[in-house]
């Protein structure tokens, strides 16, 4: 899975450094101005093809999710911890289950970071498999691109399996 991310986060680079040397490139005679008003355009509309991704890919989380044969919302037994970032850019943040069961089961957890504004930046998945009964256990939510700002982590949804 991270493979895959860092291949569409690479991708939507390019395209961003592709469509402005496009934009910049066929300026020829264009003002300073008239420039930096189509690299803004590109930019936002690069920015928007980036939000609908991430929104697809919350819905994608949520509808695997929802396909989880005999699954349980167990949304108020999970914590995340403070969001950090790395000196690689990705941001972390803890994730504690707790399992309420009388038998071993495992979990799967989406996990949003959103900017400070409470917009949805990326989104995760994560899996802590075989915990106890009565037991916690904890694994690390990893964004799949480089993140900035002030990043806070929300749990929208948590299925025990």
């Amino acid at each position: 899975m991270g493979a895959r991310h860092r291949t569409r986060g690479a991708a939507a680079g390019a395209a961003l450094a592709l469509a402005l040397t496009g934009v910049l490139a066929g300026c020829g005679g264009d003002s300073a101005e008239d420039t930096a008003r189509k690299a803004e355009s590109a930019v936002g509309s690069i920015a928007s093809r980036a939000t609908e991704a991430v929104e697809s890919a919350a819905a994608e989380a949520e509808r695997r999710l929802g396909d989880i044969q005999d699954g349980v919302d167990v949304k108020g037994d999970v914590e995340a911890g403070k969001p950090v970032t790395g000196s690689d850019g990705r941001v972390r943040s803890e994730i504690t289950v707790r399992n309420t069961d009388d038998t071993a089961r495992s979990f799967a957890v989406q996990v949003d970071f959103e900017d400070s504004g409470g917009r949805l930046v990326d989104t995760v998945i994560v899996t802590v498999g075989h915990v106890q009964a009565g037991q916690s256990a904890t694994a690390t939510a990893r964004s799949t691109h480089d993140l900035s700002g002030d990043i806070r982590v929300e749990i929208p949804r948590a299925v025990r399996y």
